[in-house]
């Protein structure tokens, strides 16, 4: 103990001597109107922050939301909805990137597992669901509470106090199965679990930094925020102490980072300003600040992100409808992000990270899935966009661009990062078992007309040679090269070229 006391005061002494970056500051009103505020979140797009509060005269917590304007400014916080707060206590929550689902932590409800659990709630247009406890494959007869969503929804981490844990409290994680039940919690183990107290994670937009607070380590006292990064195998690295001013004598927690890198929040247990009431008098109440800062470069998330937002279409009636929009990493064919538009406005957020090259799809029953390609490899332009999908019924003659395909100029051979949208067809085509589709190759007009249609021919060939070889029956199957006969455009920028090189899929 007096060698970890000693260790402490070191590390206290040099984080003092060497900041980093300034200090965060209290966020002005209309926020930190309570008396306890803490647990920030935003969305992907930070226009809604969503925090946990408990007024002045009241001995329960409650969810609130706030709007942030585009001038960084909040509006004054209102409750999240009548289906959410109640009677109970609504601790905790966390949000994920597109703000349509929320879990949170309540304790003492009926029938819980144990006496403080999570629940979830899904949003609907402008509808909050009734919240659904998780059930026994998350929550324990213990302490389970601290949620942080991923950006898609599908990853679950939080705190509890269950048995077999590392120390008093650990961190935990949990993700969405296809069935749509949640797997059984698994500890996160070493190094980020320690002996003491291991709380109040949150996972960054990207999913490959994760911060946390514990005592179980060496800072500057009582709870101190820690960061650790993604390893392979689903490992976590040996966390790193966020300095100070971050990181104080009295307790943090609850940090969250936006997805861009900028801004961060967490909260901070102040003193009242009122002095005792006489001498030898009780303390000043201690309360809960929300504090904002900008990001300096020894916090920032490993992997910056931006966001995809948009609405989903029928093509054919221009309604918006409800589809699945899964993004992957065409360097790994990993499944990166799956996110699902909303049934009555067609809108979705879905986060991308620099330093990747992505396949996006939208798709849905009896719909054509929609194929876009994202390159941000080495870009230096990072913006968020907004993208409106529009999606076809697999109906005879309805044909898609398959934007992620690629071969070298002049070359027939698909590239290795050619296997994920090879992949999603051959999906397609095991759903739909009746369907036969004809696969064309088009080039731009550069080079002779026979030597296009030469090349045209022999991609789509390399495409349908590389589904019959999965297991696709080539009678249902065609190949077809046209040429530069059917361009989209003229040819006469490179952009329009590259738009003009592609392969199709059309129903027959």
């Amino acid at each position: 103990m007096a060698e970890r006391g000693l260790r402490t005061c070191e590390f206290a002494e040099a984080a003092l001597k060497h900041p980093v970056g300034p200090a965060p500051a209290p966020l002005g009103p209309p926020l930190n109107a309570f008396k306890f505020q803490y647990f920030p979140t935003l969305t992907a797009d930070s226009r809604f922050l969503l925090f946990t509060g408990r007024p002045m005269l009241s001995s329960g917590e409650d969810l609130f939301v706030s709007r942030r304007a585009a001038d960084g400014t909040f509006s004054a916080p209102a409750g999240i909805a009548p289906t959410i707060n109640s009677s109970y206590n609504e601790g905790a929550g966390t949000i994920s990137g597109d703000g349509k689902t929320l879990v949170f932590a309540s304790c003492d409800r009926p029938k819980s597992v144990g006496n403080c659990d999570l629940y979830i709630s899904r949003r609907t247009g402008n509808t909050w669901s009734p919240p659904q406890n998780l059930g026994v494959a998350v929550n324990s007869p213990e302490w389970d509470s601290q949620p942080s969503l991923s950006a898609d929804g599908r990853t679950l981490y939080f705190t509890s106090t269950r048995r077999g844990g590392q120390g008093q409290e650990d961190l935990y994680v949990t993700t969405l199965q296809p069935d749509g039940a949640w797997a059984p919690a698994k500890n996160l183990g070493t190094p980020v679990n320690t002996p003491g107290k291991d709380m109040a994670p949150f996972i960054h937009a990207s999913g490959t930094t994760l911060y946390y607070v514990t005592d179980g380590l060496v800072g500057m006292g009582g709870l101190d925020v820690f960061r650790s990064e993604a390893a392979a195998g689903g490992a976590w690295g040996p966390p790193a102490n966020l300095g100070y001013p971050l990181n104080t004598f009295e307790d943090e927690a609850s940090l969250f980072v936006s997805s861009d890198n900028q801004r961060g929040f967490y909260s901070r247990t102040q003193m009242g300003d009122e002095k005792p009431a006489a001498p030898g008098g009780l303390p000043p109440e201690r309360g809960v600040q929300l504090f904002g800062f900008d990001v300096p470069a020894e916090v920032k998330a490993r992997e910056t992100s931006t966001y995809a937002q948009g609405r989903v279409f029928d093509a054919t009636t221009k309604k918006p409808m409800r589809a699945d929009v899964k993004i992957y990493d065409v360097d790994t064919d990993a499944l990166t992000q799956f996110v699902t538009s909303d049934p009555e406005t067609g809108e979705y957020t879905a986060v991308l990270n620099e330093g990747h090259r992505y396949a996006m799809y939208a798709a849905a029953d009896k719909y054509l899935l929609k194929s876009l390609s994202f390159d941000y490899a080495g870009k230096q332009q990072f913006d968020p966009f907004t993208l409106d999908i529009y999606l076809d019924p697999v109906r005879a003659g309805r044909s898609v661009v398959l934007n992620n395909l690629f071969f070298d100029t002049n070359q027939y051979e698909l590239e290795p990062r050619s296997r994920t949208e090879l992949n999603r067809l051959i999906e397609f085509m095991r759903q739909y078992q009746d369907v036969q589709i004809e696969v064309s190759g088009h080039t731009d007009n550069v080079g002779t007309d026979a030597a296009n249609l030469q090349l045209s021919e022999r991609r789509a060939q390399a495409v349908v040679a590389y589904l019959t070889a999965h297991g696709v029956q080539a009678a249902r199957l065609r190949a077809k090269g046209y040429g530069a006969a059917r361009a989209l455009g003229p040819n006469d920028t490179d952009a329009s070229r590259r738009l003009n090189r592609r392969i199709e899929l059309r129903i027959l």
